[in-house]
């Protein structure tokens, strides 16, 4: 009783079935990866930062001046304010403008 035309329906739904799920695994691997690669780079960023921040400890130690560099990174430490940061900076270049409007005239 099976027909050609019903064996055919069955087979393509079977390998509709079967692209489905490598198509599925295929995906879900790919993203796996993605993510992994992601981890990674974000370890590796992190990784450089401490290393970078090392140096610079280790350099400005080795100079006497005493300054030390802190962590960048968000973790463990104080949100930065970057408004109130803007703000100062710039009462600051005001104030070193002023100075160098004074020392011209005070130099000759």
């Amino acid at each position: 009783m099976t027909s050609p035309l019903v064996q055919a329906f069955f087979v393509g739904r079977a390998v509709a079935e079967v692209l489905s799920e490598r198509l599925e695994h295929t995906v879900t691997d790919a993203l796996s990866e993605l993510g992994k690669f992601d981890a990674e780079a974000r370890e590796q960023m992190r990784q450089f930062t401490d290393d970078v921040i090392e140096r610079a400890n280790r350099a400005s130690e080795a100079a006497g001046t005493g300054v030390g560099v802190t962590d960048v990174g968000t973790s463990g430490s104080e949100p930065v304010d970057t408004q109130a940061t803007i703000d100062d900076l710039r009462a600051e270049i005001a104030d070193l403008r002023k100075e160098i409007r004074v020392y011209p005239s005070n130099a000759g």
